[in-house]
């Protein structure tokens, strides 16, 4: 039976990631973007753990546990002021993606690394002309002997200097029809004609964004993840974890601002009262709570779907869980700030830095306007609008 409930072992594992992601914070996280320099030590001690591997069956090293168990830690890491925006992408999208759809040998090769934390991959679907329309990718893999040929381009994509491979979205020609359609598939970032190139961005964060170019590239036959013909549906279980995973992160972030802001009310005396003794300081700090807790839940709800194989409602709970989670995080962060007055853009409060990153839940890994518009569709059986 369902439960609003989480198990205690989940509970168990939350206090302990939090615990864990305490002893680093924000200013660590801060002092890594600073210099240039990756949440490397973080990683690991997660990794150690068992943390990152969460999701990963057993049988390849992991904790064979669900979606809604690495959300659970990616929540917490963001609460405790340590986003890391990899966990999204490595172990949730590409991690899930060659679970469902990879072979025995596929998994085997690519799996055990993710549990361990030795391996980082990227995921690669945004184009520059395509944007949210991914049906007008036109990164395309063709067929040269036994090999695949790839030739395109993908951009803001993440994390890929600090990645052995990216999970490509290609498209290839149906030998049929000769029409295109989706394909995945695992490219090495020192493969020969692949390069990338970071993006300037106003971002306070230790993992960078990219552009990525493809010449040429050769891949050998099994860097073909799953069917060829099979794609789209091998994507889609891919991007319902990531939207998971981004509103976890989200609600997390705003978990962690609005800590910070009750803090500073509870602390924070004027005319010899703590300012959260006042209705336009605490009202809008509740209502902030009230909608974490209403993203939460819309979260819990798609992980336990995901889990179950009901992808098509999993979908629909995904996006209505990464638009709240995106809306809260913004709210609670602004707010956060409005609390500490002049202080709130003081660097060592940490709260002015969350500005950018927080403002990129409403835009990645979906905007919040193309989540509307799924469940504008699918929800309330609205025509579609694109």
């Amino acid at each position: 039976m369902n439960s609003f409930v989480e198990s205690q072992e989940r509970r168990d594992l939350r206090a302990a990631v939090h615990q864990l992601g305490r002893r680093y914070g924000e200013s660590y996280f801060y002092a890594a973007a600073a210099r240039g320099a990756k949440t490397t030590e973080l990683w690991d001690e997660a990794a150690k753990a068992g943390y990152l591997g969460v999701s990963i069956p057993e049988e390849y090293g992991g904790g064979g546990g669900d979606i809604g168990d690495l959300a659970a830690v990616v929540e917490e890491l963001a609460t405790a002021g340590c986003p890391l925006l990899l966990l999204v992408v490595s172990p949730a999208i590409v991690g899930t993606i060659i679970a469902r759809s990879g072979t025995d040998e596929q998994k085997q090769r690519w799996l055990p690394g993710l549990a361990t934390g030795e391996a980082r991959y990227a995921f690669g679907i945004t184009e520059p002309d395509a944007g949210s329309n991914s049906h007008q990718i036109i990164t395309r893999a063709r067929r040269d002997g036994s090999d695949w040929v790839l030739t395109g381009r993908k951009t803001y994509i993440s994390g890929v200097d600090e990645a052995g491979h990216v999970l490509v979205v290609g498209r290839t020609e149906d030998a049929r029809t000769g029409k295109l359609k989706p394909a995945l598939f695992m490219v090495p970032t020192d493969a020969h004609g692949f390069v990338h190139q970071p993006i300037e961005t106003g971002l306070v964060s230790p993992e960078k964004q990219f552009s990525l170019f493809f010449d040429d590239v050769r891949l050998p036959a099994d860097a073909l993840v799953g069917r060829e013909d099979a794609g789209l549906d091998q994507l889609f279980a891919g991007l319902n974890p990531e939207r998971i995973m981004a509103a976890s992160q989200a609600t997390g972030t705003a978990r962690w601002a609005l800590r910070k802001a009750v803090d500073y009310a509870r602390e924070r005396e004027v005319w010899g009262a703590p300012i959260g003794t006042h209705q336009a300081i605490a009202h809008p700090l509740a209502q902030i709570h009230v909608e974490i807790e209403a993203a939460r839940l819309l979260t819990q709800k798609a992980a336990a779907l995901d889990a179950a194989g009901d992808l098509q409602a999993a979908g629909e709970a995904a996006n209505m869980a990464k638009y709240a989670a995106g809306e809260v995080a913004c709210k609670a962060v602004d707010q956060a700030i409005q609390t500490h007055g002049g202080n709130g853009l003081a660097v060592e409060y940490g709260l002015v830095q969350a500005l950018a990153n927080v403002r990129l839940s409403r835009i990645a890994p979906v905007s919040r306007e193309m989540a509307l518009n799924f469940i504008a569709q699918f929800s309330l059986k609205l025509p579609r609008s694109y």
